[in-house]
């Protein structure tokens, strides 16, 4: 396998039709029936009749289409609160939205690309799965609360899956990252670290005072228990204590912890010795005015890039789908299996060694110590969503259907491996953004759109 948004219905519904396919993000709220949009705006009443608003190479663009749109999105932002553009705004970027997707499900089309059913029910159950809900009783959420019907509902799905398909095609397939990049990348943050007002530092502390007068002895006497701080420190001694038992700062009643705090508002002393080290690391002995020091790096914030990572240890046990276990029989196998895990009558280890497909199920479904981008997206998100000690619903991916359990995270300093290999994921991404608006403006540009009458809000 290794290769949160909770929404009420009118924002799922929303999500699929305005953005790429993030099925697998999105949950039901606890909404009741959502309103339809209004039927008229200031400007006058809307035609009972729907009409074309534009073409694109000759498909039409209802104006049922920009208002139904511009309505969820209303509804969206009324949710969130805060002010909001106008409904005219609003319609106007609906507009070339609608416009670009056309354009994008043509040329996929010309492509030759296409979208089964048993991708669109995937989808559909990836949805329903992540609600905690069989897709009978998500279908009967849906007819509930009177959003949106199944049929049009599965069309999006295929819409938004097929928007994906032609992107990865003729967008994300094209984007390279080399190392060149990557240099560059680093040479720019390094010269904006550079300026102490980028950086911020959680450092812990222990300070052995040195009283004013002290003698060579004494001096050299505090300086070597100052010496032995440090190394406990080093060889893994829990700092906190050591601060409680060592320290002469205000700060060891929290351990030493100074808090997080941009690196103009520490000394220089602290910023010159911790600046190069990676979270965890220990600087030390320190000679001010004030007495011997050890640092302690608790956590680093520099634009760009990271020094650490949150690492998470956890447990699944996956189902695949087969001719005999259909994906929402393994839904409902895996909703009893976390039932009768919360009740205690079956440990999650011994259910996963009994179960799961995985060749993690001799260790209990262990997957031992990962980072961010180690599982694919869908099992990720819903991992990340977990306090440890908690089980997940049945969640959906490429791979079948999976139970999750975190059992530890901790903070994790990277290697100049580790954060080269972060640092490509983030101009990737940067790239595929500027490549993906580069390549919708052409696009734009090539299709043939002919403006008709203004939408009718």
């Amino acid at each position: 396998m290794t290769d949160r948004l909770r929404l009420p219905l009118a924002a799922l519904v929303l999500a699929l039709s305005t953005a790429g396919v993030a099925h697998a993000q999105l949950r039901l709220g606890n909404s009741g029936a959502v309103a339809a949009p209004p039927a008229s705006s200031a400007a006058g009443p809307a035609r009972t009749a729907d009409f074309i608003v534009a073409l694109v190479n000759a498909d039409p663009i209802t104006n049922h289409e920009v208002r139904d749109r511009v309505g969820r999105i209303e509804q969206q932002l009324a949710q969130r609160g805060g002010p909001r553009p106008s409904r005219e705004e609003i319609a106007r970027e609906v507009l070339e939205g609608l416009i670009a997707e056309k354009a994008q499900l043509q040329l996929a089309t010309e492509l030759g690309l296409r979208v089964t059913d048993a991708e669109v029910d995937q989808a559909e159950q990836a949805v329903a799965a992540q609600n905690q809900l069989s897709v009978a009783e998500f279908r009967r959420r849906l007819a509930a609360e009177g959003v949106i019907d199944l049929n049009r509902l599965r069309a999006e799905l295929r819409s938004q899956l097929l928007l994906q398909k032609v992107r990865e095609r003729e967008v994300d397939a094209r984007v390279r990252v080399t190392e060149a990049d990557i240099d560059d990348y680093l040479r720019e943050q390094q010269s904006q670290a550079a300026d102490p007002a980028q950086l911020e530092l959680n450092l812990a502390h222990v300070l052995v005072a040195v009283p004013e007068g002290a003698t060579e002895a004494r001096v050299a006497e505090l300086q070597a228990r100052a010496q032995r701080v440090l190394e406990r420190a080093r060889a893994g001694d829990d700092f906190g204590a050591l601060a409680r038992e060592f320290s002469d700062a205000p700060e060891r009643v929290q351990g030493g912890v100074f808090g997080l705090r941009p690196a103009t508002r520490l000394p220089d002393l602290f910023v010159n010795a911790t600046r190069a080290l990676p979270v965890g690391g220990v600087a030390g002995v320190l000679r001010s005015a004030a007495g011997f020091h050890v640092l302690k790096v608790v956590d680093k914030r520099q634009p760009g890039v990271a020094t650490s990572v949150t690492q998470t240890r956890a447990r699944h046990i996956l189902l695949r789908p087969t001719a005999g276990l259909t994906q929402a029989q393994a839904v409902e196998r895996l909703a009893a299996f976390r039932q009768q895990i919360l009740a205690g009558q079956a440990s999650f280890e011994a259910l996963a060694r009994e179960h799961s497909a995985d060749g993690s199920a001799a260790g209990g479904g262990d997957l031992g110590w990962a980072g961010p981008g180690q599982f694919v997206p869908e099992f990720e998100q819903a991992m990340d969503a977990l306090k440890p000690g908690d089980v997940s619903a049945p969640v959906v991916s490429r791979f079948g259907v999976h139970l999750i359990r975190v059992d530890e995270r901790r903070q994790t300093a990277l290697s100049a491996r580790e954060q080269r290999d972060a640092v490509r994921g983030a101009v990737r991404e940067k790239k595929l953004d500027e490549a993906l608006d580069l390549w919708l403006r052409d696009l734009r540009a090539r299709a043939y759109v002919e403006l008709r009458e203004p939408p009718q809000l």
